[in-house]
């Protein structure tokens, strides 16, 4: 039951930091997007991320 506990931790952890990392990364694109507009367009990812911050907010 320990080793249950423990690999539910574990996955609990990762979930954390995914969202953790999925948070900065997507300001840190946006901040990004903000300071170079020659950017946008180059990437349709980037560009959808972007937007998709901007419009949640």
């Amino acid at each position: 039951m320990e080793s249950t506990n423990l690999i539910e931790g574990s996955f609990d952890k990762v979930a954390e930091q995914r969202t953790a990392l999925r948070t900065r990364h997507s300001a840190a694109l946006t901040s990004l997007m903000e300071a170079r507009e020659d950017l946008r367009g180059v990437h349709a990812l980037a560009d959808f991320v972007d937007d998709s911050v901007r419009w949640s907010a």
